[in-house]
């Protein structure tokens, strides 16, 4: 591992200098090749770029032979490993490929101040993170459109994944603890809701820790979160006291723009935009592969984009159908077991970009 010392010396010194220190490490530490899924060479790279140029930013306050993991496995005497409290049931290739960006059409004006509201959060998103106008798509159809005219790199990537996963992971949380909190009151069952919920939101959580094993944010990128969190936890508490039909349209709207940001990485990646990613020694994180139970053969950067997307697609399925119904009364057809017809069985919800209707799974 390369040493403090050392470190600040590759930061301090001129180009030329960093790269012969580069040359001699990659050549002398081949053990240090993969590091939270950088090979060395591309980390050490990344901080020869910084050391030459004057345009910095706080999204990453910590250079690159820094970088730590956050969250180490815990070494006790009798735990080997803590299982996902959630296993992740798995997707067939068939089904991650045949994921599309598409949009449910509001029905109704709460439907249409949902989609508006989460236009906003994007249109706000867009100026956090640092997205240019040339890295924008078709303003005409911003939920389908997946071309810009220049490619986001690799970082631009990674903190909007982080910035989107860690504010993600809280309506799924809300809802299910707000009708966890119901059932007591009302001391009658949910009807299969609240697992659903909190799985969501798990599965989330799952999206942020992976890609925090690829990089950790500055003190900038904290503040955008501790902020972002606390203003978006608290509007859902009040949104879904008051309505979680619309609240489950607006969630379902946000996971339409998931889809569409993970449609486009995938492109991009599949276009040789982002050579980092496309590189076959890029190592993504054991815990993706462990999560996912990603087979042999298909553990590259884009085949953890799909696997993500297909998630994001279950949700947008999820909350649009969840609108649909009568939250006091109808059980979670995603959990439910049907009758024997062979026209009435479970429903598989990433296929459905805009979700059941209530006549299609409850009858």
């Amino acid at each position: 591992m390369i040493s403090s010392k050392t470190s600040n010396r590759i930061c301090l010194c001129s180009p030329q200098q960093t790269a012969r220190i580069t040359r001699i490490v990659v050549s002398s530490r081949p053990a240090y090749l993969t590091r939270l899924g950088y090979p060395v060479s591309l980390r050490l790279s990344s901080a020869v770029s910084q050391s030459s140029s004057q345009h910095t930013r706080s999204f990453s306050s910590t250079r690159a032979a820094h970088l730590k993991d956050f969250f180490p496995v815990k070494e006790t005497a009798y735990i080997r490993k803590t299982p996902p409290a959630w296993p992740h049931h798995g997707y067939t290739e068939e089904e991650m490929l045949a994921v599309v960006p598409q949009h449910r059409k509001p029905g109704s004006l709460s439907d249409w101040l949902a989609w508006k509201l989460v236009r906003l959060c994007r249109w706000g998103t867009d100026i956090a993170t640092g997205i240019k106008p040339e890295q924008q798509v078709d303003k005409s159809n911003p939920t389908t459109a997946v071309a810009a005219q220049k490619p986001l790199t690799e970082a631009q990537w990674l903190v909007r994944f982080i910035f989107l996963e860690s504010i993600a992971g809280v309506p799924g949380m809300v809802a299910g603890m707000l009708r966890h909190l119901e059932s007591l009151r009302r001391l009658k069952r949910d009807n299969g809701w609240i697992e659903t919920l909190l799985e969501e939101s798990y599965n989330e959580r799952m999206h942020l820790l992976t890609f925090m094993k690829m990089c950790e944010p500055g003190w900038f990128m904290k503040t955008m979160i501790l902020g972002a969190q606390g203003v978006f936890f608290n509007a859902m508490f009040l949104s879904y006291l008051i309505s979680p039909r619309i609240t489950h349209r607006f969630v379902g709207y946000l996971e339409e723009e998931a889809v569409h940001t993970y449609t486009r990485c995938i492109r991009e990646i599949e276009q040789g935009d982002l050579p980092k990613w496309s590189d076959p020694n890029f190592q993504i994180p054991d815990l993706a592969v462990t999560y996912w139970k990603m087979p042999e053969g298909k553990r590259t950067m884009r085949d953890l984009i799909l696997y993500i997307r297909a998630d994001e697609a279950v949700h947008r399925g999820v909350n649009h159908t969840l609108s649909n119904l009568n939250h006091k009364e109808d059980p979670n057809p995603f959990v439910s077991d049907y009758k024997c017809d062979a026209d009435h069985q479970r429903p598989n919800p990433v296929l459905k970009p805009t979700g059941f209707e209530r006549s299609e799974v409850i009858g």
